[in-house]
């Protein structure tokens, strides 16, 4: 039994009678009383229908390669042997297969193993709900129902709501993300330590593999140990990008609840926040720079500065200004160059069909009729 002090017990009482400076104190000052935790949530991530629903989930759209191919021929025993595994706490995650790609600029992914995936769908089934009510409706990234177009829709409507916007956007998000805060942040929440032990075995599966990615940078308070301070999450894993918005949360609530921005929304590491006060922008500059610190983060300064939303908007490949969308001259280049290549090359007639759909999808976003027509009117079968 829970028992309140009588002046706790009034509050609680102006709660849900409605009195809105009551209800900020307690959920924007004192929330951490009366925060729920989740606990026996372990068993319903090997539950055989759980796991069976995460191999459905995992092989989606890759049923044609070999590990996947090699997993559903005996699906009925791999799945029992990872139920085995959980439930016995033997698990082990496998190794990464890192290779580098170039969209636009390089960077390091990890795939891991196909088994480990349909681990990673199994717990994120089961935790990912418990975050998902808790993140800001303007957080778009890794989301049902959100994503890119959402996002460029969402950042038009500020822009024509302000006329001043600041973007930021971290210094080497993924391989920074600190592993001790990023558990303390599921212990906030998670009161399972069978739960939290899977999440450190991901966690430790992958440490490591940006190393090289990674600049040190010190913050207040460190000492010499700190360079060894596990950090760093594989790109293209399933809870990378979840826990990225786990790691985030926090930061997006701080912007919305302290500096009581309206107009903010985010995408991974790439933010903006929209006024029509330049000062008051260059004040919440200074307090995100300093919030960053907190989560071992760094922005790139030189690019976090205030411009008019008339001068447009670089973000997600477009330029998005108040009443239209251009595609950014760098991505139309780079589209030329790989269907090209996609030419040159003898793909069937399906897959070069398949590449230009997708294409044009997505830049139909945008006012690029005129860039669909040029590029694609050059295409020599």
């Amino acid at each position: 039994m829970i028992l309140f002090s009588v002046r706790e017990a009034c509050v609680l009482r102006s709660v849900y009678l409605g009195f809105p400076a009551v209800r900020r104190e307690i959920f924007y000052k004192k929330n951490w009383r009366l925060m729920k935790t989740y606990k026996h949530l372990y068993n319903k991530v090997f539950e055989f229908e759980n796991i069976y629903l995460a191999y459905r989930k995992a092989r989606k759209g890759k049923r044609g390669r070999l590990q996947p191919a090699m997993f559903e021929r005996v699906q009925e025993d791999e799945m029992l042997a990872l139920q085995d595994e959980l439930q016995n706490k033997t698990y082990k995650p496998g190794e990464y297969h890192s290779f580098f790609i170039h969209d636009p600029k390089k960077r390091l992914i990890s795939a891991s193993p196909f088994r480990d995936r349909v681990i990673h769908h199994a717990l994120c089934n089961v935790i990912e709900p418990i975050w998902e009510k808790r993140f800001i409706d303007d957080s778009y990234a890794n989301r049902i129902n959100k994503g890119t177009h959402r996002a460029l829709d969402r950042t038009q409507q500020f822009a024509r709501k302000y006329k001043y916007f600041l973007q930021c956007d971290v210094k080497q998000f993924f391989p920074s993300i600190d592993h001790q805060i990023l558990m303390k942040e599921f212990s906030r929440l998670i009161n399972d330590k069978d739960i939290l032990w899977l999440c450190e075995m991901i966690l430790k599966s992958g440490e490591g593999i940006l190393k090289e990615e990674y600049d040190m940078v010190c913050f207040e308070g460190d000492d010499l140990f700190s360079i060894n301070r596990p950090r760093g999450l594989p790109i293209g894993n399933l809870p990378s990008q979840f826990w990225a918005n786990v790691y985030m949360n926090g930061f997006d609530h701080f912007v919305k609840r302290v500096l009581k921005s309206n107009a903010y929304l985010r995408y991974v590491d790439d933010f903006i926040l929209f006024s029509n006060d330049k000062s008051q922008l260059a004040d919440w500059r200074r307090q995100v720079i300093e919030k960053m610190k907190t989560l071992r983060l760094t922005l790139h300064e030189e690019c976090a500065q205030i411009f008019p939303t008339s001068t447009g908007i670089p973000f997600l490949g477009f330029r998005i200004y108040p009443n239209h969308r251009l595609l950014k001259t760098r991505k139309a280049i780079h589209f030329r160059r790989k269907l090209n290549r996609i030419i040159r090359n003898n793909c069937s007639f399906s897959d070069l069909n398949q590449v230009i759909q997708s294409w044009v999808n997505h830049v139909s976003y945008g006012d690029t009729w005129g860039l669909r027509r040029f590029i694609l009117s050059g295409v020599k079968l």
